[in-house]
């Protein structure tokens, strides 16, 4: 046995914590089968040696989130955990992590938010600086910083940490970020701190319109720098009115427009420092990963366009920006501009940003030099270069960046195509993920909208460690909530329109979530009062049936089932769909009261849930079972809430595929259809319509955008058309991660891999065939260890291979076989024979009635089964209909289609055979 990745509130060693109760993890690793941790003991000492807490020997399995349970913790001390665990078979380990407190009282900081009395309109960054020296030995020194906009700190000239876009964006009024750095080895006798502060989201352009001063009109820098000696004193560097303030090389930076920097000269002026009103009870340590370049993508190709501009390629759409190395002459001016796409004829099409101009400019001082923003990004895979006569791709780098969380899972296959979404998947989550998750990275928008952010929560868990991103941005949720107004459409929330159904719902989906993943009952906890108060909001705005009638609702957003015209709503009932998720949520409520032990809350949520139930079943079913909406989306919100009526079920399935075959076995789903339209066909017997609609490669389907060069996922179906023209609504994103959620449906339902209990504890691996994927699997760094379950089902024989990390068990489910496996820890195999193949055949029920009718063992089927079918004058017209589309008329004939396609496929593949 060996204990590793042992961690303190999810991060490895931390330092700054104000936790006062900081909970720790570790994780297990045994060669033994059925590995399960006996026990465990803590021991927390101070940095002067005293023990703080010794938790004993505790009989338990738990290794995930224990709370410290010691002494009060100190201000700024550094921490020894040593933890010792005993498992099953008799072996004890230790292993020592260590953590760092912070400030626990924020308004205990001495700085001051400083400003500058440069006009409002002056551009340039303002520039605050401090010298001072140091005649002692430092022990250590710790500096927090933070800003009204975004800000950099360099200390003797070298940048101080490697975050960007700092302190993040949150709801300022209510909560400022800080950011805690080590600078004990920059430190020297002599010392000049500067600290640059952009304007960022507190005051920089921001929202549909382009408006500046958000959060306020002055931009500020606030830091203290604490210094703690080899003799036990202790010096404090604060902000206040003893500061300079200038202008420097950065003459203009806003997110959306980008960054002029001027080396050559520039006009520095002088001002004075002013002293802002600032409420220190705000401040809050750093609470999520930070902003971080995280990689680096070299020039792909150099491209002339039609129109003679001149472009480098970097092959992927990405956030972040451009890293350019020059040497240029003296007053040389060189502008980046930015884009996603080329257009049908090859030439740079910025529309997708919309107002974003997106321009970088640089202005070189004759030497050789690096040119990078400081406080803006960009969404884009191209730029256009002005002012370089000469220049090669490999000179300029797309930094990309995004808020550095850990990698966790990942999904691959035999199947090119399938693993090139899931890389779109895992990029516009990176790409959007930055410091709050936005809906996309690249116009005049980049807003934490709630809906995106809801749907493709489990997703975005499974692929990176979000639990510490997501508890901070909930703390944003929950502080711009309320229960008279409900919970904003975005958050932070710059726009003040609150509450609808699927968006705000991320109040109560979001947390449950994290949950799920982790094991974290904490965000539960923190997030209660949010999460009930949205539901009791919604309670108070219902009818007198006892449903919610009223108010602005998104509906199936950009559904296909609806002219978009009339208001990008889809064709399914609004209110409606704010029902369904009014009881999904409610359903989330009573558990999260069941897990948090609030016997009371559970029951009068659960009665709250029978009674709306009985009554949306009596609005929106009729009693033989038809939905107000026989959309694909009405279906599914029926059958994967679990809505429908017992005896319904069946009819409403029938309902729903019946839909997608009128369409051409195609989905016509919006945001709130498309996360959950493959769970439940897959749930409920239709698994191979799933399979058919998530490898469709024409349009609409998620194969269509890899088919047309996407390295990201759209925001549309349709944002590039078939003939390479663009979607021209005024709203049309290329990096949108909202329909990235099927990624969920692929680990869960193809790998096969879902928690049974909350953290993967108990886990089942349940693969399932997709037709064109004869090999899958998926690797997931659960809170417990990795994770692995990969399967193969070719030349006539199934294999699963299953690692499960020690501390945990899984239920295995294997294909074709009706037994399951309850196993232990340990490394698993399976192969046994079968006749399934997963090739791609030739026929099948998206082949037209021509097609098939083209093979004389087809006629002659059809002949014996139904005589005279093939002769009636209206048959011709049927030639170019699929089976599929045939079926939606009459779908009787279901048995005799398949029975033919089965016929012919069986023909073809005697005839390969005897090649």
């Amino acid at each position: 046995m060996r204990l590793y990745d042992f961690r303190t509130e999810y991060r490895e060693n931390p330092i700054g914590l104000t936790e006062k109760a900081p909970r720790f993890s570790w994780k297990i690793e045994s060669d033994e089968k059925d590995t399960v941790q006996t026990s465990y003991e803590i021991k927390v000492t101070d940095e002067n040696g005293k023990l703080v807490w010794d938790s004993g020997k505790k009989v338990s399995d738990q290794s995930v989130l224990i709370s410290y349970e010691g002494e009060a913790l100190s201000d700024e001390t550094f921490y020894t955990v040593e933890v010792t665990v005993a498992d099953n078979h008799g072996n004890v380990e230790s292993m020592e992590g260590s953590f760092e407190t912070g400030i626990f009282v924020q308004t205990e900081f001495k700085a001051q938010m400083i400003t500058s009395d440069f006009p409002a309109e002056e551009t340039a960054c303002p520039v605050f600086g401090k010298t001072f020296a140091i005649d002692k030995k430092v022990k250590k020194a710790r500096l927090y910083a933070t800003a009204h906009g975004v800000y950099e700190v360099t200390l003797n000239g070298k940048t101080v940490g490697d975050y960007r876009m700092a302190p993040g964006w949150t709801s300022y009024h209510n909560r400022l970020q800080y950011q805690i750095y080590d600078v004990t080895e920059q430190l020297a006798e002599e010392n000049e701190i500067a600290i640059t502060v952009g304007n960022g989201w507190y005051k920089g352009i921001l929202g549909f319109y382009c408006q500046p001063n958000q959060y306020g009109t002055q931009a500020g820098a606030f830091a203290e720098l604490h210094v703690e000696y080899e003799d036990g004193s202790k010096d404090v560097i604060a902000t206040d009115e003893t500061w300079s303030v200038k202008t420097g090389e950065i003459r203009y930076s806003e997110i959306y427009m980008g960054e002029t920097i001027d080396t050559d000269a520039p006009e520095i002026t002088e001002g004075n420092v002013v002293v802002k009103d600032f409420d220190k009870a705000v401040l809050t340590a750093q609470e999520n990963e930070p902003v971080r370049i995280t990689e680096k993508i070299v020039g792909k190709e150099l491209i002339v366009t039609p129109k003679g501009e001149k472009l480098v390629d970097f092959g992927q759409i990405v956030t972040g920006v451009v890293e350019v190395h020059v040497k240029g002459e003296k007053g040389q001016k060189i502008v980046l501009h930015h884009a996603e796409v080329l257009d049908k004829d090859g030439n740079f099409y910025p529309e997708t940003l919309r107002q974003a101009k997106s321009i970088d400019t640089f202005i070189c001082n004759g030497e050789e030099q690096i040119f990078r923003p400081h406080f803006t990004f960009h969404g884009f895979r191209y730029i256009s270069v002005e002012g370089m006569e000469e220049f090669t791709a490999d000179q300029f780098f797309a930094c990309v960046t995004h808020s550095d969380m850990e990698k966790t899972g990942d999904f691959h296959c035999s199947n090119k195509k399938v693993n090139q979404l899931q890389s779109n998947i895992t990029w516009s989550q990176r790409d959007n993920f930055l410091d709050i998750p936005t809906d996309c990275p690249q116009r005049d928008e980049r807003l934490g909208w709630t809906g995106d952010a809801q749907v493709f929560s489990w997703t975005a868990a499974f692929n990176r460690n979000t639990a510490l991103f997501y508890t901070k941005w909930m703390r944003d949720v929950a502080a711009e909530s309320s229960l008279e107004k409900g919970v904003p459409h975005v958050v932070p929330d710059i726009l003040e329109s609150y509450s609808s159904s699927a968006w705000s719902d991320v109040a109560v989906i979001v947390p449950w979530v994290v949950y799920q993943i982790y094991g974290d009952k904490g965000i539960l906890e923190e997030n209660w009062k949010c999460m009930h108060e949205w539901v009791d909001y919604i309670k108070n705005n219902c009818e007198e049936n006892g449903l919610w009638q009223s108010g602005f609702q998104y509906g199936d957003w950009l559904a296909l089932d609806k002219e978009e015209s009339a208001d990008r709503t889809g064709a399914t009932d609004k209110y409606m769909i704010a029902n369904a998720y009014y009881l999904y949520v409610t359903d989330l409520v009573k558990q999260t009261a069941e897990v948090l032990g609030k016997k009371e809350e559970a029951e009068k949520y659960a009665s709250l849930y029978e009674t709306t139930l009985d009554a949306f079943q009596r609005e929106y079913y009729t009693e033989t079972g038809r939905i107000v909406s026989e959309t694909q989306t009405g279906a599914i919100i029926s059958l994967y809430f679990n809505l429908a009526r017992e005896k319904d079920r069946k009819r409403i399935l029938n309902t729903l595929l019946t839909n997608i075959e009128n369409h051409k076995n195609h989905l016509s789903t919006g945001f709130v259809g498309t996360p959950y339209i493959c769970h439940t066909l897959s749930e409920n017997g239709a698994h191979e319509m799933a399979a058919t609609l998530f490898m469709k490669e024409d349009y609409p389907s998620w194969l269509y955008a890899v088919n047309m060069g996407a390295t990201t996922i759209w925001e549309r179906w349709n944002s590039i058309k078939q003939d390479g023209t663009f979607d021209e609504s005024g709203m049309n994103s290329l990096n949108h991660y909202a329909y990235g959620s099927v990624g969920d449906w692929m680990y869960r339902k193809v790998a096969g891999l879902s928690q049974l209990e909350p953290g993967y504890k108990r886990f089942q691996v349940k693969p399932m065939f997709v037709k064109g994927i004869e090999e899958w699997g998926t690797e997931f760094e659960s809170v417990y260890g990795k994770i692995v379950a990969n399967t193969s089902c070719k030349d006539g024989k199934i294999h699963v291979h299953v690692e499960v990390p020690a501390n945990t068990t899984a239920v295995i489910v294997l294909p074709e076989k009706e037994e399951t496996h309850e196993v232990g820890s340990g490394v698993y195999d399976y192969e046994y024979a079968t006749e399934t193949s997963l090739a791609v055949e030739r026929f099948s029920m998206d082949s037209t009635l021509g097609e098939i009718v083209a093979e004389p063992l087809a006629v002659e089927m059809f002949n014996q089964m139904v005589p005279g079918m093939l002769e009636g004058p209206m048959i011709q017209f049927a030639y170019g209909m699929t089976l599929a589309e045939l079926l939606g008329a009459a779908p009787e004939a279901r048995p005799m289609y398949e029975a033919v396609v089965n016929a012919l496929n069986q023909k073809e593949r005697e005839k390969g055979n005897d090649l």
